[in-house]
């Protein structure tokens, strides 16, 4: 049961992990990354253009958020191709169509081993920040921002540079 699974409970915020023996980046918070600002897609934009941008800008993947700021989902560039070419999806359809919309998110201060954690069984997380946002009769609400995309690759980059053996 995933209930019994500490790998699960620590990815959906359910215990802390403390347990012995994790690497010197385990509690290292995720905001060190120094994350690059990601491409972000509108869900109209079509498979096409989502794969020219991809292609033009050297990405290989990018979340659609809708600009009420509600995230969607992830395109990536191989799974775009992917669809279109075995007619699950035309380039004139918007990139809903073909997005993941199942996925991970995190945030700046969360640490990097449950980055880990996540990354474990998805191939990316979506960091996100929380920002309160006033409306004009002065109500507040909390808004997710995308304020990045993390891969294995970002993690595995920060670690071999700093590593301290």
């Amino acid at each position: 049961s995933k209930f019994l699974n500490d790998k699960w409970m620590i990815k959906n915020g359910f215990l802390n992990d403390v347990q012995e023996h994790r690497p010197w980046w385990w509690n290292i918070k995720v905001q060190k990354l120094n994350l690059s600002a990601p491409l972000i897609l509108l869900p109209e934009v079509s498979c096409q253009k989502a794969i020219e941008i991809l292609q033009e800008k050297g990405y290989d993947q990018a979340p659609v958020v809708a600009e009420s700021g509600l995230i969607l989902g992830m395109v990536t560039l191989s799974n775009t191709l992917t669809s279109v070419l075995a007619g699950n999806a035309q380039f004139s359809d918007p990139v809903t169509k073909v997005i993941y919309d199942q996925f991970s998110k995190i945030s700046l201060e969360d640490s990097l081993g449950k980055l880990s954690c996540i990354l474990e069984n998805d191939h990316f997380a979506i960091v996100v920040h929380e920002q309160m946002q006033f409306n004009g009769n002065g109500s507040s609400f909390m808004k997710q921002m995308v304020f990045g995309v993390v891969t294995a690759m970002d993690l595995l980059t920060f670690v071999s540079r700093n590593d301290k053996k």
